[in-house]
């Protein structure tokens, strides 16, 4: 199995000081699977190729390979016979996080600098088995900036009817520092191949969001990456709930450049009014609380309730007496008790709130009973295909007299410095709704379940697009 890295950056045999390998030998080393070589083919100032070799011993994978008796039993063969030895699989990584291990993790104490450097760089695998094909092969290296030549390979060379085989040559080209292009690979083989060699338990999880950092959570495919990754579908859950981010996305006000606000006067001065910047977020909140406290509510039920900023809002207001707050991730659960100091709170306040680990989309007999629900940008996490299921758990089961739903308003997006066209605001959204879409799905929902509905914008208007923020308040 070869992995080649070409570089075209000059000096181009800088590339082995970022390697930590001398471009002038030929140097080996003991893996527990076999060995691993490295080499350089061509290395001049206008080009350097630096190529890992694994020569896999069939013997060892024997001696080290795991399963049940049951699978021994209906797959003698495989053993002795498999792909091991040829195909880029785990043991690349195991390889690269061994023999390339400084540069995995960018260090260089010589060259500093040259660890951040962004170089020209090419990288070659020779077989690459893909459940999914080339589209699969592309849809996890395109979303990071490679430019992607795939080339499918025959059965047979020699008998081309036979058609082609479940493996491709895969030449990843672009402008990256090495050990980005290194954790790339790390991550993304083991992802093409769903084989790994070792067993593997909870510092899998750690291991994918160590070398992930930086573009994992950003990812179109970070769903597949991590099934595939872990296999496991607690480990997988786990690694999603981390990937997971509950902050806004620090978009700035078009223009300005400054964070989203809304001008608002100071008061008690007979001196010109000061203008202060609110963020959207907090504006959102704001417009939330209001809703709530013309309506007279005292109890709400905060759906996918995040790390309890809403939450921690209401507490501070003692006309709301009873509040729970529910969330998918056990982890952001953890992280809501620490930002409201449920642990260290009064008797009587911790009485006041409680939080729920739950699904949006199953029912649940504890969400009935409260006067007001909030879906505070919640939806556009939701796939399109279990939206229904969830508003049949909200507004036909749990039936609140009071429903606060606030999604992005993607004709909005325009106004965003920094968002290239099309794109979401959050790599973890599934849809964002323009005015009319959005308004056309409350009245559905408002009129199958017997509610009314009203919209209120929040953020500033902008009279061609309209609010960053749409808001519907259903009302029975």
């Amino acid at each position: 199995m070869l992995l080649t890295i070409t570089t075209t950056y000059q000096p181009a045999t800088d590339l082995g000081h970022l390697l930590h390998k001398n471009p002038a030998r030929f140097q080996s080393f003991d893996l527990n699977f076999g060995r691993a070589h490295v080499f350089y083919p061509e290395a001049s100032p206008e080009k350097c190729t630096a190529v890992l070799l694994l020569d896999i011993d069939p013997v060892a994978l024997v001696r080290g390979k795991s399963g049940s008796e049951s699978e021994r039993a209906n797959r003698p063969l495989q053993p002795y016979v498999n792909d091991r030895p040829y195909v880029a699989s785990s043991f690349l990584s195991v390889a690269l996080a061994q023999v390339y291990s400084s540069a995995l993790s960018g260090k260089s104490k010589s060259y500093p600098e040259l660890v951040e450097t962004k170089l020209p760089l090419s990288a070659h695998l020779g077989a690459v088995p893909a459940r999914g094909g080339e589209t699969i092969l592309r849809r996890l290296f395109e979303p990071l900036g490679y430019t992607v030549t795939v080339e499918p390979a025959p059965l047979d060379v020699k008998f081309p009817e036979w058609g082609q085989s479940a493996y491709y040559s895969l030449t990843l080209e672009g402008t990256f520092r090495l050990k980005d292009l290194l954790s790339h690979l790390y991550v993304l083989v083991p992802v093409l191949d769903e084989e790994k060699h070792y067993w593997f338990g909870d510092d899998e999880v750690d291991k994918l969001l160590r070398h992930g950092e930086g573009w994992l959570a950003a990812h179109p495919e970070k769903n597949l990456i991590a099934r595939r990754y872990l296999k496991r579908p607690r480990l997988t859950r786990d690694a999603l709930d981390r990937l997971v981010e509950v902050e806004d996305t620090g978009l700035t006000e078009p223009e300005t450049g400054d964070p989203i606000g809304l001008s608002e006067p100071k008061t008690g001065s007979g001196e010109e009014a000061l203008e202060e910047k609110v963020s959207l977020n907090e504006q959102r909140l704001a417009a939330v609380v209001t809703v709530l406290k013309q309506n007279a509510v005292k109890q709400v039920l905060d759906l996918g309730c995040g790390e309890g900023k809403l939450l921690k809002t209401l507490l501070a207001d003692s006309s709301f007496t009873r509040l729970t707050g529910m969330d998918v991730s056990y982890r952001v659960l953890e992280k809501a008790k620490v930002r409201l100091h449920l642990d260290s709170l009064p008797s009587f306040q911790q009485s006041r709130l409680t939080l729920l680990q739950g699904s949006l989309t199953y029912r649940d007999k504890r969400l009935a009973g409260y006067e007001a629900a909030t879906v505070i940008e919640v939806i556009e996490h939701l796939d399109l295909a279990r939206l229904a299921s969830f508003e049949r758990i909200l507004f036909e089961f749990a039936r609140p007299g009071i429903v606060v739903v606030t999604t992005p308003n993607v004709e909005y997006n325009v106004l965003f410095e920094g968002l290239p066209a099309g794109k979401l605001r959050h790599p973890d959204h599934r849809f964002e709704w323009s005015r009319a879409r959005f308004q056309e799905w409350a009245g559905d929902v408002a009129a199958r379940f017997g509610y009314r509905v009203e919209f209120l914008p929040v953020g500033p208007v902008d009279p061609n697009y309209g609010p960053p923020t749409q808001m519907a308040v259903f009302k029975r």
